[in-house]
C-alpha cells in the first residue's frame, strides 16, 4: 500500500483568499451514500486524517437536505470543525417540498435571498460561519453592486469570511473581482469538457492569480462508462497510468492540477479510497509529452 504519511498539500485561492486543501471534499450526494451519522463522521475524519479539510455544500444539494446531514455529523464531534473549511453555495432556487414557497425554478442573488440562504446554511451546518460563499450559477438579473455590498456584510457580521463564484465567465467574475475581492470561481472541468482551457475561464483567472475550483473532474463518472467516443482517451489515459505506476484516477486529478491557474479539483465520491486516489495525485507531475498525449486523446486532434 502506498505511504500516505505526507498529507494533501495546502494551497491559497488567490493573494487574499483562503487556505483549502488541494483536493476538496464535495458533498454533493452525500444524500445518496446511505450513511448514518456515525459513518458520515468517520469518512469526516478519514478525510482530515488524509489533509482533505476542505469540504465543498450547496443549500441545494440533496433537495435542501446535505447540508443538514453533514452538519449532523459534525454535532458528534464538534472540534472537528476547527480543522476544515467549510464551503457552501447559493442562488440557485429549486422547486422542493423543503420549500413549499418555491414556485419556478429560478436564480436569486438579491441582497434577502443570499442573507437568508447564509443563515439557512449555518443553521443546517451547526456553525457560526462559512469558510467560503459561492454564488451558484450566473443570474440573469443580478446586480454586481447589490452581491458586493451584501457580501461586504456578511463578511462584517462575521458570517462568511471569503466570497467567490460558480460557473461564471471570465467577464462575469471581473465584473464581480471589481468591486469585491473574490476567492475563485468553481467550475465544470475534466478531459471530457475543455470548455474552461480555451474559453479565457483560466487565462483570466491565471492573470488576477485565482485559482479555480473544479466541478466534475472525472466527468460525472462518464470516463469511467464504455461510450465508445471516449476509447482513446480512456486507452491513453490507462497507458499513462501505467507509465507512471499510478492510478487511471489519480492520473486524470494529476492532468488537471498541472494547468498553470492552479485548479483545486473536487472530488464527488463516499469512499475514502478514492479520496486517497485523489490525494495521491498531488504527489506526481505528468511529462509534458504525456499531457499533450491526453490532450490530443481528449479533443481527437492534434494541436495546431
Amino acid at each position: 500500500m502506498t505511504n500516505f504519511a505526507a498529507p494533501c498539500p495546502v494551497v491559497r485561492t488567490s493573494e487574499d483568499g483562503l487556505a483549502l486543501s488541494r483536493i476538496v471534499a464535495g458533498m454533493w450526494r452525500m444524500g445518496e451514500w446511505q450513511m448514518s451519522p456515525q459513518q458520515r463522521l468517520a469518512f469526516i475524519e478519514q478525510c482530515l486524517e488524509l489533509g482533505v479539510s476542505s469540504f465543498d455544500h450547496a443549500d441545494i444539494y440533496g433537495g435542501y437536505g446535505v447540508e443538514s446531514l453533514f452538519g449532523e455529523a459534525l454535532a458528534l464531534q464538534p472540534s472537528l470543525r476547527e480543522r476544515m473549511q467549510i464551503v457552501s453555495k447559493c442562488g440557485i432556487k429549486l422547486i422542493s417540498p423543503a420549500r413549499p414557497a418555491h414556485t419556478i425554478q429560478h436564480y436569486d442573488t438579491t441582497a434577502a435571498h443570499i442573507t437568508a440562504s447564509v443563515d439557512n446554511s449555518l443553521k443546517a451546518l451547526g456553525t457560526t460561519h462559512l469558510d467560503l460563499l459561492l454564488i451558484h450559477r450566473p443570474d440573469p438579473l443580478m446586480d454586481f453592486d447589490e452581491i458586493a455590498e451584501t457580501f461586504e456584510s456578511l463578511r462584517a457580521a462575521g458570517k462568511v469570511r471569503h466570497f467567490g463564484v460558480s460557473n461564471f465567465s471570465r467577464h462575469q467574475f471581473e465584473c464581480l473581482h471589481r468591486r469585491v475581492p473574490l476567492a475563485t470561481n468553481q467550475v465544470e472541468f475534466s478531459p471530457l469538457h475543455l470548455a474552461p482551457m480555451f474559453d479565457e475561464t483560466f487565462d483570466g483567472l491565471q492573470d488576477k492569480g485565482v485559482a479555480p475550483m473544479i466541478w466534475s473532474p472525472l466527468a460525472g463518472g462518464r470516463l469511467f462508462g464504455d461510450d465508445a467516443a471516449t476509447v482513446p482517451l480512456r486507452a491513453k489515459l490507462r497507458q499513462v497510468a501505467a507509465e507512471t505506476g499510478r492510478s487511471f484516477t489519480s492520473v486524470v486529478f494529476a492532468w488537471i492540477m498541472q494547468l498553470p491557474s492552479r485548479p483545486i479539483p473536487l472530488t464527488g465520491s463516499g469512499r475514502i479510497e478514492a479520496i486517497r486516489e485523489a490525494v495521491e495525485a498531488t504527489r506526481f507531475t505528468l511529462t509534458r509529452q504525456q499531457w499533450f498525449e491526453i490532450l490530443r486523446a481528449a479533443r481527437g486532434h492534434e494541436v495546431a
